[in-house]
């Protein structure tokens, strides 16, 4: 029997998690991919190797890699020190640019952030100007800076791909957004402020399929794409998406905004006193409350995504909340 021919040769950098584990599973009819990460793969230990991209001798390449996928960060809201955002996601992002050339490897997809323009901007494009508000969405822009560098030093032979995905959901995932459609699901949910403020929003299908796509087009040059599933759903048609499916009625009730955030406030303060962490903050009310809407024009011109957001909201309630599974292997981020 023949053997199989493969369109690539990719090495995915952090593809134990959430979006890894999703791509992996998406590239293997056609791509011989391998997974690099600190911690053991769910579902493809035989393709895996335990690695950390803060170890220079970690980052190990076979003699036919051909590109690297790097999804390798620290994004959680409540990483303390928060030196730890800028060790991983720019001194190791370094780390595998240095290895990559001495491998000779020169298509990089990198997983970046649209944190990196900040709250409550208008709709901003790729060449919006970058105000990052918290450390995350900072380490994100310094790593973009670092690749760019690296790009220009071998602008000609260099294919790079820059992606800014707004938040990411889907099944198995329990991050912000699980956290949110399962107290909407619940009935008990009380909207804080008026609800019109628009949300961007990523199903991981729509993600993984364009990382995918942009792997098999390996463009030379250096290419920026903001991510988003639209339209833009605001908070209002959110919950309203979200009852039609689960078939409930939520209270009507909205809870003005500055009262919400005295809430927050007050869990901060216990949270210092106690040392507890606790699911509500004065981030996190303030990210529900904010306008996270990101234009995506550039990328839909040329990527048709596979599913449409409501799409992958019904794949994630009926898989999250309808038929229940027991005994999951389950993925935790903010």
């Amino acid at each position: 029997m023949p053997k199989k021919k493969y369109l690539n040769n990719p090495l995915i950098i952090g593809g134990s998690g959430f979006v890894g584990s999703f791509l992996i599973k998406e590239l293997l009819n056609d791509h011989q991919a391998r997974n690099l990460d600190k911690n053991k793969s769910p579902f493809f230990n035989d393709i895996s190797s335990i690695g950390n991209i803060l170890n220079k001798d970690d980052i190990q390449f076979d003699s036919n890699t051909n590109s690297v996928v790097l999804l390798a960060a620290e994004h959680r809201d409540d990483v303390s020190p928060t030196t730890l955002y800028y060790d991983v996601n720019v001194t190791g992002t370094k780390n595998v640019l240095s290895a990559m050339d001495k491998a000779g490897i020169k298509n990089l997809i990198f997983t970046s952030s649209v944190a990196i323009y900040g709250l409550n901007k208008n709709n901003p494009n790729e060449n919006h100007p970058q105000d990052p508000f918290n450390h995350y969405g900072k380490s994100k822009w310094e790593a973009e800076l670092a690749i760019k560098e690296w790009y220009e030093n071998d602008p000609i032979n260099k294919s790079v791909t820059i992606l800014r995905p707004t938040v990411i959901f889907g099944e198995r995932n329990r991050g912000n957004v699980y956290n949110l459609l399962k107290q909407i699901s619940s009935g008990k949910f009380m909207m804080i402020g008026k609800g019109q403020n628009k949300k961007s929003m990523a199903y991981v299908g729509n993600i993984v399929a364009l990382i995918k796509d942009r792997l098999e087009k390996k463009e030379l040059g250096y290419h920026v794409f903001n991510y988003t599933d639209k339209p833009d759903f605001s908070m209002v048609e959110l919950t309203q998406t979200i009852e039609e499916k689960m078939k409930i009625k939520l209270p009507s009730i909205k809870i003005p905004y500055l009262l919400g955030m005295m809430c927050g406030y007050g869990f901060d303060f216990i949270s210092v006193l106690s040392g507890k962490k606790f699911s509500i903050s004065s981030v996190r009310i303030q990210k529900f409350c904010a306008t996270t809407q990101f234009n995506s024009d550039k990328v839909h011109s040329s990527f048709k995504a596979p599913f449409s957001l409501k799409e992958g909201l019904d794949k994630t309630l009926e898989h999250e909340f309808i038929n229940t599974k027991e005994d999951e292997v389950l993925f935790y981020s903010e």
